[in-house]
């Protein structure tokens, strides 16, 4: 009964997203003449209620242990504790679409109300280019990807053939393995993939406005302007979806580290930089007219990028924590790809003669000129980790030869481009428009780099003398400087002036131009998320010891002394670890219990560590090996990792912060207008 419900609902979002695509596009053109055009209300209810419906059907199942559908007898079993169970939608190939689906529609449903409230062709004609993708998705969850198939060949505890149609003879099996054992690990499984996907396919919107704008030829800032603060949700939401990605890593594989350069993670970093890029070259256009090509080249790449790191990982080209087993939907993600690619730099070429005329800039040293060089600094950055990832899998396709690209490429080429990049935002922050008289500018940056270049000192003395992590100090600390000069000047200017406070002023400087201030916090976490970066990446200690009952050891100008090992029974999973007792200065300060959990009948088990947060850093313990006789352990150092989750969740904060500058924008605009 669930399977033919689901795809009854996988059914009428297939129909409602190719009647949305026809009949967008008719209205499109009719509107672009002039004509009324048709209501689009009836096939975008019929996206978004069949997406969750199918989501719906796919949660009951699990809720209820339902193995009759094949998705369950191969990635659920009965005792997945909540959330897992909840988690195991997204756990797989199959479920992690039926997510993209319900997260494209409701996007599409997003689109459609400020469609209502307009009723102009750029609207109607995103929302046929939103029809369109979703005939592609929800086309592979009714075919290659089928969430709802049911099992027709069943095991013990797996089932071993299926088939899409809802009728056929049934035989299920008694229960499941149970999502990947790393996949149920921590809580933050539950909210990593969610996250990303929001900003995946948030994507998808500014990449319609941009096709749609292109194909009316309307290439104006209009686009821009409605994509705005879509471009920045989604942009939001992915810079979460990597920073927990980041943390998950950290806490459940084991190795003390946040990001390895792998694949998966790479595909998920390249539509950052370059969302990153469009957001500030959009910018440029819709205050100079310029960047006009540049942005849908942009959008274009951006959007492209999400569909290339869905086919990294879910079509088991590469190995990765992150990839599916190979499927048949490797190559349709390729080939939808290459379409994409192919169909719209196609339209932008045949509409370069509308994108090519645009102003001059009128000196390289001004916000624009910045910003220009932001751009390029991001695309390069972006261009690097993409040959890094590509060029093993199309050198194996070719010649056979496997080869890897480690963290030495990456470090080597990415390292200078990230301290030009908060270079340029450390200048572009204070550089006013179209040109930027020296004197004026150094008035601007001469206290925050003194006082940058002491911080660096202070390092240098009293902390390290190691080069990179003394120049990010430096660079770090002088973003935010120069962030936090102009803000006192412009609300100390005000409080002369005014006769009010300071804090007041400053208040009222942020509200004045919230979408400038809401920058200028990203900005800040970016910087806090460097100084993490270079303090955990260089300074962080190593050591492996072997251990029996009673023994200690020193470690981090911390005392640790291994009592005794336990063992417990917890719901899905048997753990076995060490108690560690931690002391400083004859002082107990904490117990850690580094462990391995065991799921069913899993001998190995999945280490997982346990870390004790100081403000200096963490303490990261990692069992490798426990027996009777005793344990081997790993003990890392994670010095200041606070500043990379604090910086993270900054940075996303300032882009949320500049989608509600956006509307308040719009509703100061209208009130001044209904005033006049």
């Amino acid at each position: 009964m669930l399977a033919f419900v689901g795809l009854a609902a996988l059914l009428t979002s297939f129909v409602g997203a190719g009647w949305l695509a026809f009949a967008g596009a008719r209205t499109a053109v009719a509107q672009r003449r002039g004509e009324p055009g048709t209501d689009l209300r009836t096939p975008v209810l019929m996206v978004l209620t069949g997406a969750l419906a199918s989501m719906a059907v796919l949660q009951a199942a699990l809720l209820f242990d339902d193995f009759t559908l094949a998705y369950l007898g191969n990635n659920h079993a009965r005792a997945t504790p909540f959330p897992f169970n909840v988690a195991t939608a997204w756990a797989a190939l199959e479920g992690s679409i039926v997510l993209w689906g319900l997260v494209l529609a409701t996007f599409t449903w997003l689109v459609w109300r400020d469609h209502d409230r307009r009723r102009d062709a750029l609207s109607a004609g995103a929302l046929a280019v939103m029809g369109l993708v979703g005939v592609f998705f929800f086309g592979l969850m009714l075919t290659v990807a089928n969430p709802f198939e049911v099992c027709i060949e069943a095991a013990a505890n797996r089932c071993l053939a299926s088939s899409p149609w809802p009728w056929s003879p049934i035989q299920a099996p008694a229960d499941g393995p149970g999502p990947n054992p790393l996949l149920q690990n921590h809580i933050l499984m539950a909210i990593h993939p969610p996250l990303l996907y929001l900003g995946y396919v948030g994507l998808t919107t500014p990449f319609a406005y941009a096709i749609s704008a292109l194909a009316l030829t309307l290439p104006g800032p209009e686009w821009l302007r409605r994509t705005r603060r879509w471009s920045l949700v989604a942009w939001s939401f992915l810079t979460l979806g990597i920073l927990f990605g980041g943390w998950w890593a950290y806490e459940v594989l084991s190795w003390g580290g946040y990001w390895a350069w792998d694949p998966v993670e790479n595909a998920s970093l390249m539509p950052w930089l370059v969302a990153t890029a469009f957001i500030h070259s959009s910018l440029v256009q819709q205050r100079r007219g310029m960047l006009q090509a540049w942005n849908f080249v942009l959008v274009i790449s951006a959007f492209a990028l999400t569909i290339l790191g869905t086919f990294l990982t879910r079509s088991g080209t590469i190995t990765s924590v992150h990839s599916f087993t190979q499927s048949a939907i490797g190559p349709v993600l390729l080939g939808f790809l290459v379409l994409v690619l192919a169909g719209s730099f196609a339209l932008f070429a045949t509409r370069s003669h509308l994108v090519a005329s645009a102003p001059r800039l009128d000196s390289f040293w001004s916000r624009e000129g910045s910003f220009l060089a932001n751009n390029l600094i991001l695309t390069v950055f972006a261009s690097v980790v993409l040959v890094g990832t590509i060029y093993p899998l199309v050198l194996e396709a070719f010649t056979g030869t496997q080869v890897g690209v480690g963290k030495p490429f990456y470090n080597r080429l990415t390292v200078p481009l990230s301290f030009a990049l908060l270079l340029t935002m450390g200048l572009g922050s204070v550089t006013p428009w179209r040109h930027a008289a020296g004197p004026l500018v150094w008035n601007r940056i001469r206290g925050p780099l003194q006082v940058a270049l002491a911080a660096g000192l202070v390092t240098a003395v009293i902390g390290t003398r190691l080069g990179w992590v003394v120049l990010a100090v430096v660079a770090s600390v002088f973003v935010i400087g120069v962030i936090v000069r102009h803000l006192t000047e412009l609300a100390g200017r005000r409080s002369r002036a005014t006769g009010r406070g300071f804090f007041t002023e400053a208040l009222h400087v942020l509200r004045g131009d919230q979408g400038y201030w809401a920058g200028q916090v990203s900005h800040v976490g970016v910087a806090l998320v460097a100084l993490g970066l270079a303090f955990t990446s260089n300074l962080s200690v190593h050591e492996t010891f072997e251990l029996e009952p009673g023994d200690t050891f020193a470690f981090a100008g911390y005392e640790m002394t291994y009592r005794a090992p336990f063992q417990r029974t917890e719901p899905s999973r048997t753990v076995v670890g060490a108690n560690i007792e931690v002391h400083s200065d004859g002082r107990l300060v904490a117990e850690l219990q580094p462990r391995a959990n065991h799921f069913g009948s899993d001998p190995t088990g999945i280490p997982s560590p346990a870390v004790m947060s100081r403000l200096s850093g963490d303490v990261y313990l990692m069992l490798i090996n426990i027996d009777n006789t005793g344990i081997r352990l790993e003990a890392n150092t994670s010095p200041l990792i606070w500043l990379l989750w604090v910086g993270g969740l900054v940075t996303a904060a300032g882009g949320f912060w500049a989608t509600q500058a956006r509307r308040a924008e719009r509703r100061t605009t209208a009130l001044e207008a209904a005033d006049a």
